[in-house]
C-alpha cells in the first residue's frame, strides 16, 4: 500500500469519479484504476461499486476513505516538518468563505509581519467544505462560520459582524419603515459571491426568510456589489463597517428592514486534539486579539487582493469543496 494509491482512492471517493480523480492528479484514468485495483487486491475488498453514473463506497471503502485521509494528512505534516528542519520556507494554508476572504487582508498582513519565515496561502470555498478540508489537511485554518459540532475541530470566535441592507438614497424603499423581508422578494439584489453560501451573508438571509428573488445580479466581489448599489442598481446586504463612508456621505442609506441588522459570528477553526500545526494555532489565537479584530473592522472589502504582500498567495474563487 502506497501513498500514491491512497491518494488515488481518496480522490475517487471524494469526486465519485475515476475521471475527475485523474484530472486532479493530472494522470491518466488507467493509472488511477491500476492504483485502486492494487488496493482492492491487497485489502480484499471492492472498496466501491458502480452506482448509476457515480460510485457507492462499500463499508470497507468508507472506512478506508476516512483513514486514508488521515494518513495522507499525517504524511503531509511529516513532509512539512522535515522541510522546516532543513530550513525551507514554512507554509500555512487558509480557507475562507468569499465574504470573509475579502476582509481578512489586514489580519494576514499583521500576522505575517510577525513571522518572516512563513508563507500564507488563502483559498476560497463554501462553509460546508470546512470540516472535510481541515480533516484532510487541505487547509490548516478555516475562517468563516463555525464548523459546527465536529468533535475533532476546534473553533474560536473572533469577530461579531453586523450586516445591513443598503441602497442608494433614490431607491423607492429608502424612505420606507419597518419593511418585512418578504417585501424585498421582487427587488434587484446585488451580491458579491459567485455562489451564494446558505451558511452566511445573503445566502443565509434568503434561506432564513424563504426568499427566492428572481433578480439577483452577481459581481466579482462585495466591493463591486456595494459600488453598484451606490449607483442605484439595486439593494445589497453588506457588512456595516464596509459601508461606513458611503452611509456618511449619503451615497448609500440603510434600509429599515425587520430583523436587521443581521448579526454573524466569524470563527477561526483548526484541527483539535493536538493535531493542528503550531502556526495554525498561532493564527487562531492572533485572530481573537483586539489588534486583529480592529484591523478587520477598519478595513474595506477587497482587502485581501489589494493588500497581500508577495509572501501571501491568494487564490480567490477557488472551490475547494471537492
Amino acid at each position: 500500500m502506497t501513498l500514491a494509491q491512497l491518494q488515488s482512492f481518496v480522490l475517487v471517493a471524494r469526486h465519485g469519479s475515476v475521471k475527475a480523480a485523474a484530472a486532479e492528479l493530472e494522470v491518466t484514468e488507467p493509472a488511477v484504476s491500476v492504483a485502486v485495483s492494487a488496493l482492492r487486491k491487497e485489502l480484499g475488498d471492492e472498496l466501491f461499486v458502480r452506482n448509476g453514473r457515480g460510485i457507492a463506497l462499500t463499508p470497507g471503502g468508507r472506512r478506508l476513505a476516512a483513514l486514508a485521509g488521515e494518513i495522507l494528512g499525517l504524511a503531509e505534516q511529516a513532509r512539512r516538518s522535515v522541510a522546516e528542519s532543513a530550513g525551507e520556507t514554512r507554509r500555512l494554508s487558509l480557507l475562507a468563505t468569499p465574504l470573509v476572504a475579502e476582509h481578512i487582508g489586514p489580519l494576514i498582513d499583521l500576522f505575517s509581519a510577525r513571522d518572516e519565515g512563513l508563507e500564507i496561502d488563502v483559498a476560497v470555498g463554501p462553509a460546508a467544505s470546512f470540516a472535510e478540508a481541515l480533516e484532510h489537511r487541505r487547509a490548516d485554518v478555516a475562517l468563516g462560520p463555525s464548523v459546527g459540532a465536529a468533535a475533532t475541530i476546534a473553533a474560536a470566535p473572533f469577530l461579531r459582524c453586523r450586516l445591513i441592507l443598503a441602497a442608494a438614497p433614490s431607491h423607492p424603499l429608502a424612505s420606507e419603515r419597518a419593511l418585512s423581508p418578504g417585501a424585498l422578494a421582487d427587488e434587484r439584489w446585488l451580491v458579491g459571491q459567485p455562489e451564494l453560501d446558505p451558511a452566511q451573508g445573503t445566502g443565509a438571509f434568503f434561506t432564513r426568510h424563504g426568499l427566492s428573488p428572481a433578480q439577483v445580479t452577481t459581481y466579482s466581489s462585495s466591493a463591486a456589489a456595494i459600488a453598484a448599489a451606490a449607483a442605484g442598481e439595486g439593494i445589497v446586504l453588506t457588512l456595516a463597517h464596509a459601508v461606513v463612508d458611503e452611509v456618511r456621505r449619503r451615497a448609500l442609506v440603510r434600509l429599515d428592514v425587520r430583523g436587521t441588522p443581521v448579526v454573524e459570528m466569524w470563527h477561526a477553526s483548526t484541527l483539535g486534539l493536538g493535531r493542528a500545526l503550531p502556526a495554525a494555532l498561532a493564527l487562531q489565537r492572533f485572530a481573537t486579539t483586539p489588534e486583529a479584530t480592529q484591523a478587520i473592522s477598519a478595513g474595506r472589502a477587497g482587502a485581501v487582493s489589494m493588500q497581500a504582500r508577495p509572501k501571501v498567495h491568494v487564490t480567490l474563487w477557488q472551490n475547494v469543496g471537492g
